[in-house]
């Protein structure tokens, strides 16, 4: 088992990549074995075309992305996503990878019962979800709805089976100090994430 990062975002010189950095080496020095997927270096396309979404039903893609995707989701023990909060939620290309990558059927990511949604990926231990936003935290979770927690975390990624979901935000990214940048990058290289 591994540790899978998915990082969305498309500017290398983002705090998001600074983010990606600070938890790879975080890993690297805890000797950690683990794999990134960068959905923008990778040229993702979250959009479905009629041919991907008629063979949905069966489990099955068009898009080579998808199935390398899911193997690395099914042999992962601990996922760590990287984003920032647009609009109050994922950004769409994040969204495009739930919808695309996560395939109905036996052995793929959750099958549909009669009494909903049934998780297949269980092999996912401890899930982190590290975003940035330009609003407050606070904001975010009591003014704002909460939905990156209440939808994403502990809908969306919990009917796909992700056990121990945690969710840290860098809020006021626009308008925080560089001292609060360095203070929170530090804090990530610390952290663990097993």
């Amino acid at each position: 088992m591994h540790t899978l990062i998915i990082y969305c975002h498309p500017y290398q010189h983002s705090f998001n990549h600074a983010i990606l950095n600070a938890v790879q080496q975080n890993l690297a020095q805890s000797k950690l074995t683990y794999q990134t997927i960068d959905l923008h270096a990778d040229n993702f396309s979250p959009v479905y075309s009629i041919e991907e979404l008629k063979l949905y039903h069966s489990g099955q893609t068009t898009d080579p992305l998808v199935e390398k995707y899911l193997k690395l989701l099914k042999t992962a023990h601990t996922v760590i996503i990287i984003s920032p909060v647009w609009w109050n939620s994922i950004p769409g290309m994040l969204k495009g990878f739930i919808d695309k990558v996560m395939k109905e059927g036996e052995n793929l990511s959750h099958t549909v019962t009669r009494l909903g949604v049934q998780g297949e990926l269980k092999n996912i231990k401890k899930c982190y979800l590290l975003t940035t936003s330009s609003s407050p935290t606070f904001y975010i979770r009591f003014f704002n709805g909460n939905g990156i927690k209440k939808i994403f975390l502990n809908q969306t990624l919990k009917q796909l089976g992700f056990q121990g979901r945690s969710w840290t935000n860098f809020g006021m990214i626009s308008t925080t100090t560089a001292e609060n940048r360095k203070r929170y990058l530090n804090s990530l290289q610390l952290k663990r994430f097993d």
